[in-house]
């Protein structure tokens, strides 16, 4: 009988957080089809510590490439997807998500469908002269062009267009985010059918992220039920499945894990693919019940045997860095030590020192 703490143990090794990691940070991201990229940071470290030698210069020359983006899709947040993917993934998620970000613009911002559009049309045109330019040089060039708004509406005008397929990530400039123009990064996206892409999807996300439910795939994608099933139809003669705890986990092929794996522990950001890449089954990452059922409250977090034993803040200094931990319960020797040895190695690729602390 398959139990929740062998169901987190799965997913680290789905996600190749554990053994065997991926090649590199493209294989990384094209197994997870998306990576949750909000805090750029942090989840240049996802990606890394599943790779088999973290490098943040990896997934940072894939962005200025191209070959990997940094766009909305999926939900509204930013999101790293391989440029191959990037296509039909907006065609297929985009349109439900551009109604979130849609209303914010007409009934906070108090833009109709005419300004939108004509602020869009002044970014694109600041892009398609001036090349990669970050979020105040497009404030300060739609500004000279009459368009008017806060900061907040400029996001969120942003995230608008990267869901219209207009623009996307550029590269990194002065170690910060640009946009840049969709047809100039991606000049022939790959684009599937509604059914083929639905299929393709769920069939990623199962593999990348299982075992996982429906409704998991539902909250991740943005879709109804209806679609994530209809998607599923297609590829469930590739997946496995099994009932726990009255719902259905779908899962590539094979056997859960039957023991602690290697790396055993794991400091990550609650945004992190292990905690965000599920909704409707993510508390098997909590088998003791001992986490509060509350909003987070701390960005980080730290895993041991996939189970989160204490919540997380990493803060860098100028020769080391530092997680300090609160944990939900006692911990043990062994664990300590874990998160001692995966402190050690997020140091490594930060070429900084590491220490962790306790309150």
């Amino acid at each position: 009988m398959v139990r929740d703490v062998d169901i987190a143990r799965w997913r680290l090794r789905s996600q190749h957080l554990v053994r065997p990691h991926a090649g590199s940070a493209d294989e990384a991201v094209g197994t997870l089809l998306a990576v949750q990229a909000e805090n750029p940071s942090q989840s240049a470290w996802a990606v890394a510590s599943r790779t088999r030698k973290p490098d943040g210069a990896d997934l940072a020359s894939l962005c200025d490439d191209g070959a990997v983006v940094r766009t909305h899709v999926l939900r509204p947040t930013w999101h790293f997807v391989r440029a191959e993917d990037i296509g039909w993934l907006l065609d297929l998620t985009g349109p439900r998500v551009r109604r979130i970000t849609g209303k914010q613009l007409r009934d906070t911002h108090g833009l109709d469908e005419r300004t939108i559009d004509r602020a869009t049309a002044a970014v694109m045109e600041a892009l398609a002269s001036r090349g990669h330019l970050t979020r105040t040089q497009l404030a300060e060039e739609s500004r000279e062009r009459g368009v008017q708004g806060s900061g907040h509406m400029l996001m969120i005008l942003l995230a608008h267009a990267e869901l219209n397929r207009l623009i996307c990530s550029g590269r990194v400039v002065d170690g910060e985010h640009t946009y840049a123009l969709m047809a100039e990064r991606v000049p022939a996206p790959r684009r599937l059918s509604r059914d083929e892409a639905l299929a393709e999807l769920a069939l990623r996300y199962f593999t990348g992220h299982g075992p996982a439910t429906e409704r998991d795939l539902a909250y991740w994608a943005t879709l109804t039920l209806t679609d994530v099933r209809a998607g599923l139809r297609h590829v469930r003669d590739r997946l496995d499945s099994f009932e726990h705890d009255g719902r259905t986990f779908w899962h590539a092929p094979g056997e859960a894990p039957d023991r602690r794996q290697d790396p055993a522990a794991h400091l990550l950001q609650v945004l992190d693919e292990t905690y965000r890449g599920y909704q409707d089954s993510r508390w098997v990452l909590d088998a003791a019940g001992v986490v509060p059922r509350t909003r987070e409250s701390a960005i980080g977090m730290a895993l041991v045997d996939g189970q989160l034993l204490t919540s997380m803040r990493r803060t860098i200094g100028r020769d080391r860095v530092r997680f300090d931990l609160r944990p939900y319960r006692t911990l043990t020797p062994s664990e300590i030590e874990a998160l001692d040895q995966a402190a050690r190695q997020y140091g490594e690729y930060l070429d900084l020192k590491a220490e962790i602390t306790f309150p």
